[in-house]
C-alpha cells in the first residue's frame, strides 16, 4: 500500500509540474515565412492570394490529386471561402479581411486547432520585386500535450508555407 501512495503522489506531481511548465509556453505560436518575388507587383501577388481559385497554380494542397476542393459562390476576396477534403478531413478555408497590402483568412478542420494566417506584400523600394510575407497562428488550448507541440509546430507546418511561397515565386516568376 505504501508504494501504490508513493507512485500515486509522484505521478500526481510530475503532472502538476508539466501543467505548470507548459503555461510558460505560448497559447498562439507563430510560424512566418518570407519570400522575394521578382519583375512583379502588389497587385499581381494579391490577385493570387484574393482569388482561391488560382491558389490552383502554386499551393501544393490545391494541386495534389488526393485532395478536393469544393468552392462556395463567393471565391474572390472578402468572405470567399472553400471546403478541403485533404486526408480524410474536412478543412474550411474562409478569407477574413482583404486590403492592398494584406489578405487574412481562417483554416478551421473539426477536432483540429484553428490557424490565423495573414499574408503581407510589400513592393521593395527603388525595384521592380514584391516581398511576401506569411504569418501562421495555431490557437492552442491549455492541455499541456498541445502545449508542448508549439514548441516543434515551426518544424512541423513551415515547410510547407515555405513550398507554397517558392511555388508562387516560380508561378508568377515564370508566367511573364
Amino acid at each position: 500500500m505504501r508504494w501504490i501512495k508513493a507512485f500515486l503522489v509522484g505521478a500526481t506531481g510530475l503532472f502538476v509540474f508539466i501543467t505548470l511548465l507548459s503555461l510558460l509556453i505560448p497559447a498562439s505560436p507563430r510560424v512566418s515565412r518570407t519570400v522575394v518575388i521578382n519583375e512583379t507587383t502588389t497587385g499581381e501577388v494579391y490577385n493570387q492570394f484574393a482569388d482561391l481559385r488560382n491558389w490552383k497554380n502554386w499551393h501544393p494542397v490545391f494541386t495534389t490529386d488526393s485532395a478536393t476542393v469544393n468552392f462556395t459562390n463567393i471565391t474572390k476576396g472578402k468572405n470567399a471561402s472553400c471546403n478541403i477534403n485533404y486526408h480524410n478531413k474536412t478543412v474550411h478555408l474562409v478569407i477574413t479581411e482583404t486590403d492592398t497590402a494584406s489578405i487574412r483568412f481562417t483554416l478551421t478542420a473539426k477536432g483540429e486547432n484553428d490557424i490565423s494566417n495573414m499574408v503581407r506584400f510589400s513592393a521593395v523600394p527603388g525595384s521592380s520585386q514584391v516581398q511576401v510575407d506569411w504569418i501562421s497562428t495555431t490557437h492552442l488550448h491549455w492541455y499541456p500535450w498541445e502545449k508542448f507541440y508549439a514548441i516543434f509546430i515551426d518544424k512541423l507546418t513551415g515547410p510547407g508555407y515555405e513550398t507554397a511561397l517558392n511555388n508562387l515565386k516560380l508561378f508568377i516568376e515564370t508566367s511573364k
